[in-house]
């Protein structure tokens, strides 16, 4: 370490000689006070933002590593379920400190639409989305998609018996021989859609019906096990259930096919994952880059590689080769913004179901 001489021993010259050296130094060092804008994989502290996710945590995981080595800017994730983080953005409002909101299913995001707290999603992202999978409002987008299925027993059940239509499961001959979650955000979604296709008086009439005719389990995977163990013949889920534990084991769906009801039916109802932005955030430029990043090319692909199995929706990206394609599904069209979880809750409640 080098030991400086006393003040007195020190010349004046030397003195001025040293001060000069400093500033130099300093000058030299880049002693600007005015940040540089984050570029790339420089992002910073201030660019950081917290998402709401609703979402498969694994799957939104694998979107912010992506997204975080791109461009360098951090994501903390909050982990809920679809309602319980749309009401909690409601209840925060414009304090809440979630920049982004990611679901599972689209009425939560129309939830928080209704509340007015979601901005308007960025061009970008309205060019990389198709309009079929976004709100006509564009205050959020989809981000992902997963098809409503009939999972069946097929060692019992033969395509010919199998239901044509999600209506005919309100039939007594169906008493005891299906399942399905109905206090999941899944099913409930799935319900929004026939309250959207066939109105109120029929959904309800339906709903009363399913509450004499089907057993219930709690969660998708569970309804899909019990069809795989015989305990009844089938169950309305998503079909990514099937497809991940194929991809594993396949020990909890070896008895089990996939029935797409297709012909836009309401059982044919595809749910859009949905992805916004929060009027109230601070760090608007960096959630829209999110978003923008999710729905790019490279964060579509992380579904379209991925083990969660759910469709790619945006950048013109294909779902996994194991999926049936989406243009084959024949899905009903509905606009998103349209669904309406509280009133489907209501009639699930009316009809004793929740």
């Amino acid at each position: 370490m080098l030991t400086w001489p006393t003040l007195k021993t020190l010349r004046k010259s030397a003195l001025t000689a040293i001060a000069g050296a400093s500033i130099f130094a300093l000058a030299a060092c880049g002693g600007s006070t005015t940040p540089s804008e984050s570029t790339g994989a420089a992002g910073g502290a201030d660019d950081a933002i917290t998402v709401y996710n609703a979402q498969h945590e694994s799957l939104t995981q694998a979107w912010v590593d992506e997204f975080t080595k791109e461009t360098g800017i951090k994501v903390t994730l909050r982990q809920g379920s679809d309602l319980e983080l749309s009401n909690q953005i409601i209840a925060e409002g414009a304090k809440s400190p979630a920049d982004v909101f990611l679901t599972e299913n689209s009425p939560a995001m129309t939830q928080v639409e209704n509340a007015g707290l979601f901005t308007d999603v960025s061009a970008t992202i309205q060019e990389q989305v198709p309009a079929e999978f976004r709100p006509s409002t564009n205050k959020w987008t989809g981000i992902a998609a997963r098809s409503t299925v009939f999972a069946y027993d097929k060692t019992k059940l033969t395509e010919a018996q199998l239901p044509k239509s999600i209506m005919d499961l309100a039939d007594p001959a169906w008493k005891g021989r299906w399942a399905a979650s109905p206090s999941g955000a899944d099913f409930q979604a799935i319900v929004s859609a026939m309250l959207e296709l066939k109105g109120e008086d029929a959904t309800l009439s339906w709903l009363k019906s399913m509450k004499e005719n089907f057993k219930s389990y709690k969660g998708n995977s569970t309804a899909m096990k019990a069809v795989n163990a015989g305990e009844v013949e089938g169950a309305v889920i998503y079909h990514y259930y099937y497809f991940g534990d194929q991809a594993k084991t396949g020990e909890n769906s070896t008895n089990v096919a996939l029935h797409y009801f297709k012909n836009e039916d309401p059982g044919a109802f595809v749910s859009i994952s949905g992805g916004g932005v929060l009027a109230s955030s601070a760090h608007q430029a960096s959630a829209q880059k999110f978003l923008e990043f999710v729905t790019g090319k490279a964060g579509q692909t992380v579904l379209q590689t991925g083990g969660s199995f759910e469709y790619p929706v945006g950048s013109d990206v294909a779902a996994n080769d194991k999926l049936t394609p989406l243009a084959d599904l024949q899905a009903p069209k509905i606009d998103p913004a349209k669904l309406n979880s509280a009133q489907v809750t209501d009639l699930m409640t009316q009809a004793g179901l929740l």
